[in-house]
């Protein structure tokens, strides 16, 4: 069951967006079936589901609705990943009174294809698009959804992988983590970051538990 519509929260000014929800990836067809545009199919699914529409803005295709009373902006930079920044920091200094203001959603090789994980700060791990952010805003301190793409097979190179068409065996997966990490920030919304990131983090051990549970060894 998706997520109920989050609350507003109380004492912002409701004429201008009190969240920035970001999602990653490279503009153009010939990325658009990729697992570095993970984070824009994620603002894809949103905008649906918030009946949001978007519009080309400068460097961002952006729009701006309600999640449950909240004002929100739902963007996807229009500049190459490794200039995400650039595009993204004239917003967030007008509108974000702190970090916790932007949501960024991205893809995540060091996590497992299905599992979504919330995290707060960190470093930018190899990730041009997060490096960009880090770089402009100053901060490493945003919140971030993490779409779990998984490594590259032996003998690929990271870049050509997440660049690559999503294979077709992994297609149907993708696709429900990219719905996942929707329901993700739509909770993140509703409960706040903390009591978000715990529920999401405890699925992902929930399914690590149960596939230990079902494997071969386990029942030699």
């Amino acid at each position: 069951m998706s997520p109920q519509p989050p609350q507003p929260r109380r004492g912002r000014d409701n004429r201008n967006p009190s969240r920035l929800i970001v999602g990653l990836g490279n503009p153009g067809r010939r990325y658009a079936s990729t697992f570095h545009n993970a984070g824009f199919l994620a603002i894809d699914r949103l905008a649906v589901m918030l009946g949001i529409r978007l519009q080309l803005q400068g460097k961002l295709e952006c729009g701006v609705g309600e999640a449950g009373g909240e004002i929100v902006m739902l963007a996807r930079p229009q500049t190459y990943m490794n200039l995400s920044g650039t595009a993204v920091a004239p917003w967030f200094r007008k509108h974000a009174e702190s970090p916790g203001d932007l949501v960024v959603i991205h893809d995540e090789i060091d996590i497992p294809l299905g599992d979504v994980r919330l995290k707060r700060g960190g470093g930018a791990g190899g990730h041009n698009g997060l490096r960009s952010l880090q770089t402009e805003l100053s901060t490493p301190d945003f919140l971030r959804v993490r779409i779990g793409v998984g490594r590259p097979p032996p003998g690929w190179d990271a870049a050509d992988y997440v660049l690559a068409p999503v294979p077709e065996e992994s297609r149907t997966v993708f696709d429900a983590t990219v719905s996942s990490a929707a329901d993700a920030v739509l909770d993140l919304l509703r409960d706040g970051f903390e009591k978000a990131s715990t529920r999401w983090n405890q699925k992902r051990k929930a399914l690590e538990l149960e596939d230990h549970k079902d494997s071969p060894a386990r029942h030699a």
